[in-house]
């Protein structure tokens, strides 16, 4: 039994990521909230009555009403989405008997993302639908890095560029100044929006450095991730218009970072034109540059002079190379 339930008092004090749908940013079940509409959250919108649009969004009222309005056709087309890109990239991984094509970065980003943002698991009971589509999202994500640390043979290392810590960081960092409250629960459920935002840019990268591959598995997982977030922004947009009051930056954020390089993605594929591929490439050519040159200055030894290739050719070399070709033919 919820807490808001069985407690009233515990309605008045919500935060945003309580108030979301089911799909990826609630930490209250839902589904009990729409049930309780009819009871004690119920009873508190009747008396507000036609002051509800006055009352703040965290009044236990306006919480059962966007609950309601969370249960939307947009957000369910976006879960389902994304866990069937979840079940493309394990069976593309299964088909190949291969990691090609496929980020690991992205893969640990994921992982972290879900580890971060679903540790109310063990904080609240929640319906079968939010424990169902949790536990399948921090399962699969283990099981995919399973599979990597299998599979080391065939990762295409000198595709997969995109450096972890520069992601982190900033992360980290916009989670501690933007939290809503000071609580650990709090502060990773706004760490793992932010993070999110730029979870599928290590895969874009190594798309971009992987021109020549046409798995249809990879494309697949690839589309479906980025598409489920269109999704997600749907869902906050019929979400805004229902409830003006209704804010959640930190989601906000996170989604229209992701549907940025998402669509620029969309662009390269289809026009071979793109915005923002060029810049990418090039930003995280400095920033492998910088590692090894700090790789040199502590180590002694730079990353790309220690993972050689075949024939002596070190992965920077490679990717210098393979952004060489690539650059004249993208930018607009």
């Amino acid at each position: 039994v919820l807490s808001a339930l069985s407690d009233p008092s515990a309605a008045a004090r919500p935060t945003r990521r309580l108030m979301e749908g089911a799909g990826e940013e609630d930490l209250l079940d839902a589904g009990g909230l729409g049930e309780a509409a009819g009871g004690a959250a119920g009873t508190a919108a009747a008396a507000a009555g036609a002051a509800i649009e006055d009352d703040p969004v965290d009044s236990a009222a306006n919480i059962a009403k966007l609950t309601s309005y969370s249960w939307n056709i947009f957000r369910y087309i976006g879960d389902y989405l994304h866990l069937f890109g979840v079940f493309a990239l394990l069976a593309t991984l299964y088909k190949n008997k291969s990691c090609r094509g496929i980020s690991r970065s992205t893969q640990i980003l994921y992982f972290c993302v879900f580890t971060s943002r679903y540790l109310d698991l063990v904080d609240h009971s929640q319906t079968a639908y939010l424990v169902f589509f949790k536990l399948t999202y921090i399962i699969t994500s283990f099981i995919v890095l399973i599979i990597f640390y299998n599979l080391d043979r065939t990762y295409e290392r000198q595709k997969d560029t995109c450096s972890l810590v520069v992601i982190f960081v900033p992360c980290i960092t916009a989670a501690i100044l933007l939290a809503n409250e000071y609580s650990i629960l709090e502060m990773l459920w706004s760490f793992s929006q932010f993070l999110e935002g730029f979870a599928m840019v290590p895969q874009y990268i190594f798309c971009y450095r992987d021109r020549g591959a046409k798995d249809v598995g990879v494309m697949l997982y690839v589309m479906s991730l980025g598409g489920y977030r269109v999704f997600y922004a749907a869902n906050w947009i019929y979400k805004k218009v229902q409830m003006p009051q209704y804010s959640d930056i930190q989601s906000w954020t996170g989604g229209l970072i992701e549907i940025s390089f998402f669509c620029d993605y969309l662009l390269s594929v289809f026009t071979g034109a793109s915005l923002l591929r060029a810049m990418v490439l090039k930003v995280d050519e400095k920033i492998n540059e910088l590692q090894d040159k700090v790789g040199v200055k502590v180590l002694g030894s730079s990353r790309s002079v220690r993972s050689t290739g075949e024939g002596g050719v070190s992965e920077l070399r490679k990717r210098r190379t393979a952004a060489a070709e690539e650059i004249p033919d993208v930018d607009v």
